[in-house]
């Protein structure tokens, strides 16, 4: 009778684990592969599921072009370093005498700070008079304005430099090592040269981006690029407003995988295997290799490419399923690029849900034994 009593215990307390099983299912981080492929528009799903071979790499290849339009690459370099009205120059100017013109009793060399020349593109100088400056490169001007005062001081020595103003200058603003307003001059007309200038970038060279905005257009390139590539080195214009920044795009890693975050990008090109390692790749006691999905959302010309098709109107759902067992997994895994806004989702192998089943199961065994136990006595 004792027996019967446990056994039918033991029975309930498994029926009672079955149930709860059946209702709630057991934990895990999201849909298992044959989840995944029943909600294929091949079954009245939502969504494309495409197993990625070569080519579908050459059809979803694509990165987003990150690049100088014709108007910035096509301009050339300013002319000789002609001063322009807005500009603003510094003057320093030494005399020969000790009963000086400019200077104080004790000094012989006078500095005048910043002088803006004029809208039309005149400055004026003490006892030199109203000159004009636009059109004249520095040394130029400094020969004018010594001439001008030798009439009336011995030997003068003037020294004319451009500063910052509102005429010849740019703005270098972002990840740079010194902010600042900066003018264009023989050393700095193109943008690598006016980077340098502003003390380099603080952003790994690998993410960072150069976004330059001239009058109401915004051009934008890697900074790698400056250097690898010369076209994308441009040439400056009075006005550019020079921003440098980290690449923002980013991917999200969920399932069995070594964390599940949002992760951004460390390089221009990133591919699923690289994505993989960033997260500390696919758990070894939980992920199935065989079941490595991209979810994303195409443009509807690489949806029609993808799939051999030409009536796809508008953005499409697609499952990218990449099979790491298969001889070349990690090859097309290597060479299948990651876009902004990717999932990278990694499901569980079937023996993971069974196990996990199974440990329900014999903890909800031994509950029911230790009932049937605390009943006998």
């Amino acid at each position: 009778m004792s027996f019967n009593v446990k056994a039918g215990v033991r029975l309930a307390a498994l029926f009672v684990v079955l149930v709860a099983l059946g209702s709630c299912g057991l934990p895990r981080p999201g849909p298992n592969k044959r989840e995944i492929f029943s909600s294929s528009v091949q079954r009245e799903g939502n969504a494309f599921i495409v197993s990625v071979n070569e080519r579908v790499i050459q059809y979803t290849s694509v990165a987003p072009a990150v690049m100088f339009s014709d108007r910035f690459t096509n301009a050339g370099k300013i002319g000789p370093d002609l001063i322009r009205p807005g500009d603003v120059l510094g003057l320093q100017i030494w005399e020969n005498t000790s009963d000086t013109l400019l200077g104080g009793e004790a000094t012989s060399n006078t500095q005048i700070q910043e002088i803006q020349v004029d809208s039309s593109g005149n400055i004026f100088v003490p006892y030199a008079g109203r000159i004009r400056a636009a059109g004249s490169t520095p040394d130029q001007l400094r020969a004018v304005i010594t001439r001008k005062l030798d009439a009336q001081t011995p030997d003068p020595q003037v020294v004319v430099r451009r500063i910052a103003g509102d005429g010849s200058s740019v703005s270098v603003m972002g990840g740079v090592s010194a902010q600042g307003v900066y003018p264009i001059q023989g050393a700095t007309r193109t943008l690598s040269a006016m980077l340098a200038k502003a003390g380099g970038i603080k952003i790994e060279p690998e993410v960072a981006q150069i976004r330059v905005t001239r009058g109401d257009q915004t051009g934008k390139v890697w900074f790698a690029d400056l250097y690898n590539n010369p076209k994308s080195d441009i040439a400056l214009r009075p006005g550019d407003r020079i921003y440098v920044e980290e690449d923002t795009r980013s991917y999200t890693a969920l399932g069995a995988t070594g964390a599940q975050t949002r992760i951004p990008f460390n390089s221009q090109k990133l591919s699923a295997v690289e994505a993989l390692a960033q997260v500390g790749g696919l758990s070894s006691s939980t992920a199935d290799p065989t079941g490595v999905f991209i979810f994303r959302d195409e443009p509807e010309e690489i949806a029609n490419a993808v799939l051999g098709r030409n009536d796809l109107v508008g953005s499409q759902r697609f499952a990218y399923v990449l099979d790491m067992t298969e001889p070349n997994g990690v090859f097309i895994g290597r060479d299948f690029l990651i876009r902004d806004g990717d999932t990278v989702f990694v499901t569980e192998a079937p023996f993971v849900s069974w196990n996990k089943t199974l440990s329900v199961l014999n903890s909800g065994i031994a509950t029911g034994a230790n009932v049937a136990k605390v009943s006998g006595n």
